[in-house]
């Protein structure tokens, strides 16, 4: 009985023993999203806004 338990206990020992390596641990980048702050109307504005001084400076 006394063997019994003393293989259990060693065994339970060398199991824990080889639990990990030494090897440094891989650690993952996070991943960043970078969202563009631009509208739907952002290109179309400056054409309008010279299309609509031209227009007023047409009708003078």
């Amino acid at each position: 009985m006394k063997k019994l338990v003393l293989a259990a206990a060693l065994s339970a020992a060398a199991t824990t023993a080889f639990a990990g390596n030494m090897s440094e641990p891989v650690i993952e980048a996070p991943v960043i999203v970078e969202e563009a702050a631009s509208s739907s109307a952002g290109g179309i504005a400056i054409p309008l806004l010279l299309l609509a001084i031209l227009a007023v400076a047409a009708s003078d």
